[in-house]
């Protein structure tokens, strides 16, 4: 009988997740990486990237590298390259056969079936949209389910002998999303949702990018961000810094030979950013989560001190200050830890897989 995975077609990076002997495995891709970055490029010489390929040539090669399609399911949207039009299903596709052929090497059958999380507030076109890209990838689409809840059942929260109110935390790489569920008798059901849209992760990179280039201009007197190249590896470098500072105090930056000078001698970027820096220059950021948490309880009319288990969701969730900001909102409730908070939308979707498929 062939096997059913579970996959997170995520904005920013993507997952999928199997049931091995009743547990969950997330399968890491031909990379070695247990998160694909959702991007897919056009190289010139007609080639198509998926994932990390894509992802490093993504400020050199612009035009024809197309992130974030998510945001443009279930619209008209559609990109024209080399005269032929791609709609956001077949980009979402490209994801997906990538997920699905590395699902198949790791387990060395055809995989056809398959579980995808969409956001809670996702309308039926998305929901459609999604559905249809995984049928392009050559997916049979069992099911179509919330991420809150996905990542509710990944802790197996609906195994619960009581009634709870949980309360699912997730900031990804492009977006915010908090929802409140109520779990009873097995059934999840999204009492509210919030969030937005344009917040995440890359936005924390970006912070950091735009103070590196700033520093770099007022100490050489040039002006990196017209330079695609140098562009390129500061983004890198930005995010394996902040990366490196949510388990230590501080983290370096050394680009060398990042540009020339005027007489073509070469420069380098060196920088030691503690957290504490970089906590200051994203606080802005942070603080942007405040309204969405509000709003949800608001909508659910649930007070905080109901709400019985907090869930991280998405990698951007690793980082210290929104640990203490979500503690500081729920009142210093311990969120549920364990699972990978990358990884925990995949597992959920992998479990109710295995549940459909009677695994």
């Amino acid at each position: 009988m062939a096997r059913a995975v579970g996959i997170d077609l995520g904005t920013t990076n993507s997952c999928v997740s199997v049931l091995e002997g009743g547990e969950a495995t997330v399968i890491a891709n031909a990379e070695g990486a247990r998160t694909t970055p959702s991007i897919v490029a056009f190289a010139k010489n007609g080639e198509v990237l998926v994932g990390e390929v894509a992802k490093r040539q993504s400020v050199t090669n612009v035009d024809r590298t197309i992130r974030s399609v998510k945001r443009h399911m279930g619209t008209d949207w559609s990109i024209d390259i080399d005269g032929k039009k791609y709609t956001s299903q077949e980009i979402s596709a490209r994801v997906l056969q990538k997920l699905k052929r590395d699902a198949e090497s790791y387990l060395g059958e055809t995989v056809t079936d398959a579980v995808i999380t969409v956001p809670a507030y996702f309308n039926d076109a998305q929901r459609q949209a999604t559905k249809e890209a995984g049928e392009i990838a050559g997916l049979n689409v069992l099911r179509i389910i919330n991420e809150p809840t996905a990542a509710a059942l990944a802790y197996g929260l609906d195994k619960a002998d009581q009634e709870q109110t949980i309360l699912v935390f997730d900031l990804g790489g492009g977006t915010f999303d908090v929802s409140l569920l109520e779990i009873g008798d097995g059934v999840v059901e999204v009492k509210a949702t919030n969030g937005d849209n344009h917040l995440g992760g890359d936005d924390w990179d970006q912070a950091l990018v735009d103070f590196l280039v700033q520093n770099f201009g007022s100490q050489n007197g040039i002006d990196l961000t017209k330079d695609k190249m140098a562009m390129q590896r500061i983004r890198e470098a930005a995010e394996k810094a902040k990366i490196e500072l949510s388990s230590s105090q501080s983290a370096s930056i050394n680009l060398p030979y990042i540009t020339v000078d005027a007489e073509k001698n070469p420069l380098f970027m060196d920088e030691t950013i503690t957290r504490a820096q970089f906590q200051q220059l994203t606080g802005a950021l942070l603080d942007r989560c405040k309204k969405p948490f509000q709003a949800v309880l608001k909508d659910a009319g649930i007070p905080i001190s109901k709400i019985q288990s907090v869930v991280l969701v998405g990698g951007s969730t690793r980082m210290p200050a929104v640990v203490d900001l979500v503690k500081e909102l729920t009142g210093g409730k311990e969120p549920n830890k364990g699972v990978n908070p990358d990884e925990v939308v995949a597992v959920g979707a992998s479990l109710q897989a295995g549940v459909l498929k009677g695994e």
